[in-house]
């Protein structure tokens, strides 16, 4: 390798030294731009093949560049819907590769990390892969666990637990629930792309259903092999006939895949209501029927990455670089052999522009439909498919992928060696008539999720007509916002419930300072929250491995993180955490609000917000204790939005003040749990802490 590298170095070195040469002997005419070079040629191999009699397809890819081998496998059945049992394949597809009727999962696990292999499966098939000499046991492990998989209830009952807890943590979730409805209401929840798992979905589920799924669509009927790498077409073949003839075929299931639901009559908007949701999840979608073979295809992926795929597209540029209103705007447009794909231009954006974001993302659509491609952006788009498609070549996985598309798609052989040459054919004015073919400017749902109270005022004033949905995409009324509170209640009375329930106003006259520590076991080693605090003045500390890594200081002058100034705008919203507690600045302040009452683990909340320009607070307190359970902290900036979240949970009493003894958070998508491992009041802090 080391001499590879040192010949290309030299290779490199000469030819800027030729360059250097011919620059000071020649005259270049720099007005003309350079004449672009030939297209390259495209020359893929094609794989070797075989059958074998249960129907099993193979397809070998030699490759010696690398003492390597991966085999993937595709069960190619057409997508099924499982209705009242929805999930019932996910819960199989998880138990699969954990062990066969022969090996236990332990042993078969422990084999497969002594030979430095990887093997995983899914109920739509599984991948191996392995050094060249470990090769043919780690294929007879995988087509061991592909034919006699050991299936036991008790294993069952653990995948069924972890999808349910995995549902409750993504309840809350706008990204999840723009998903599902997103999913449900182009598709429809009887088709196979648009239902969804719910609780009692999975609850339905048997392990007699979970096997009598495995056993029915599992099998080698519509069965694809790819086997890539340092391999002799000869011997795989033996190996494959040896350890996969016993596969036995199933009786084949005639599977007729609906159509879609059909695109809305009119644009509208479909609002989904998550009432602290920190920011708005849009997609504007419509059902398209494009195929891989259809003669719009190339043209298709252009129009596509003009409008959105990726940064130079027409969305990125409107709302993320001149609007500023989301930290990246993308579409999408899919192609499925069963007809059941989308259109879908997508961003998460802030609560305030959530109206504008839509206005500006159709604008940008209606404009592919009806300007012209500029030429250099066209050429920009053509270069990027170029550029991508010719260092795919390079991987041994394209070939054999393409050999698989060609079968799978109905596609003609010289596909992808004309695939280049499709996509420079590719017009102007292709681009327009694609755009208007698949994007339906008429007939688009704009699928907002997002808090309601503060987004669906504006949204109104678009003009576009509103239709509301609930989370599993069930048509439903306009929610209601005005908070219905208890006579009396009001943001200064739950405040100071809480201040009194944790004690505070009973020493208020001789409390001074406040010194708490948290800690969290973290797969990077233990973590210290610390956090100290007088009157008008907070430094909050984080310690990971014994180090400091992050401190902030907040006083009513300003506020730094790690000795470095924070924009103003961020500082003065800040300050509504400076001091003592929270809640004593807040008490009388303007910017809090109660905005709902909402239920915490099973119990009513009521729901203060406190808005900033940069960072906003959503505080929960109890109805009945009036301890607070709950408190999030959303900061937005540079059209990015960044959320964390905790429950306080325990309370217990230190020197007359109750704090909590567990703060479960959420950090970054993963739950940290943090244990109160000190208090000190009136001891452990001083004014050099804030310095």
């Amino acid at each position: 390798m080391k001499t590879a590298i040192n010949m290309n170095n030299k290779i490199v070195a000469f030819f800027a030294l030729f360059i250097m040469t011919i620059g000071a002997s020649a005259q270049i005419d720099r007005s003309q731009p350079p004449v672009a070079g030939p297209e390259p040629e495209i020359s893929i191999d094609k794989p070797e093949e075989f059958t074998l009699k249960n129907g099993l397809k193979v397809l070998v890819v030699e490759n010696h560049k690398l003492p390597r081998v991966s085999y993937s496998l595709r069960i190619d059945n057409a997508p099924v819907a499982t209705g009242k049992k929805a999930g019932i394949e996910s819960l199989i597809g998880s138990m699969l590769g954990n062990g066969t009727t022969s090996i236990s999962k332990d042993e078969f696990n422990e084999e497969i990390d002594f030979l430095g292999a990887s093997l995983n499966f899914g109920i739509s098939g599984g991948f191996a892969s392995s050094l060249t000499k470990y090769s043919d046991r780690v294929l007879e492990l995988m087509a061991d666990a592909a034919i006699n998989p050991l299936l036991t209830e008790e294993e069952f009952d653990k995948e069924k637990t972890k999808l349910l807890e995995g549902l409750k943590a993504d309840a809350k979730s706008a990204d999840v629930i723009a998903g599902r409805v997103g999913s449900a209401l182009s598709y429809g929840t009887n088709h196979p792309y648009g239902e969804f798992v719910t609780e009692e979905t999975i609850n339905n589920v048997t392990f007699g259903d979970a096997v009598a799924f495995y056993e029915t669509y599992f099998n080698p009927n519509h069965a694809y092999l790819v086997v890539i790498g340092d391999v002799k077409y000869k011997d795989v073949k033996k190996q494959i006939q040896k350890y996969f003839k016993g596969w036995s075929q199933s009786v084949t299931v005639n599977t007729t895949v609906p159509k879609p639901n059909p695109n809305v009559q009119y644009t509208q908007i479909n609002f989904v209501d998550v009432p602290d949701a920190t920011q708005s999840n849009l997609s504007i979608t419509n059902n398209v029927d494009l195929k891989m073979s259809d003669e719009d295809y190339h043209a298709a992926l252009i129009t596509n990455n003009i409008l959105g795929g990726g940064g130079e597209g027409y969305l990125f540029k409107n709302l993320r670089e001149d609007k500023g209103y989301t930290y990246g705007a993308y579409s999408s447009l899919g192609t499925n052999r069963y007809g059941a794909s989308r259109f879908n231009a997508s961003a998460k954006v802030r609560n305030e522009v959530t109206d504008s974001a839509v206005i500006e993302a159709l604008k940008e659509i209606k404009r592919i439909r009806t300007e012209p491609v500029d030429a250099q952006l066209l050429k920009d788009a053509k270069a990027k498919y170029v550029g991508n498609f010719v260092m795919a070549l390079e991987r041994p996985q394209t070939i054999a992928n393409y050999a698989l598309n060609i079968k799978l798609n109905d596609l003609p052989q010289d596909f992808y060696t004309t695939y280049l040459q499709k996509i420079n054919d590719v017009t102007i004015e292709d681009i327009k008539r694609v755009a208007n073919k698949y994007f339906k400017e008429d007939n688009l749902r704009i699928i907002v999720v997002g808090n309601g109270a503060e987004v669906l005022e504006n949204l109104e004033k678009t003009g576009i007509p509103i239709k509301y949905f609930d989370k599993y995409a069930k048509a439903t009324d306009k929610p209601e916002f005005e908070v219905e509170l208890p006579e009396g209640v009001t943001v200064k009375s739950v405040l100071n419930n809480y201040l009194k329930a944790i004690g505070v106003t009973d020493n208020s006259e001789t409390l001074k300072s406040v010194l708490t520590k948290y800690e969290a076991t973290t797969p990077m080693g233990a973590v210290i929250s610390e956090e100290k605090r007088l009157e008008g003045k907070m430094v909050q500390n984080m310690f990971m491995g014994g180090n400091k890594v992050m401190s902030m200081v907040m006083t009513q002058d300003g506020a730094t993180a790690n000795q470095q100034p924070l924009p103003e705008n961020m500082t003065n919203d800040m300050k509504a955490n400076a001091g003592l507690f929270m809640e004593l600045n807040l008490v009388d302040s303007e910017s809090a609000q109660i905005t709902a009452i909402e239920s915490i683990e099973g119990k009513d909340a009521y729901v203060v917000k406190v808005s900033g320009e940069v960072i906003s607070f959503m505080l929960y307190y109890d109805v009945e204790t009036g301890l607070k359970v709950k408190e999030v902290q959303t900061t937005s900036m540079q059209g990015q939005t960044q959320s964390q979240e905790a429950l306080l949970k325990d309370y217990k009493e230190y020197n007359g003040i109750k704090f909590p003894e567990t703060r479960d958070a959420n950090m970054m998508g993963q739950s940290v749990v943090f244990k109160l491992m000190e208090v000190k009041i009136n001891e452990g802090v001083t004014e050099a802490d804030f310095n």
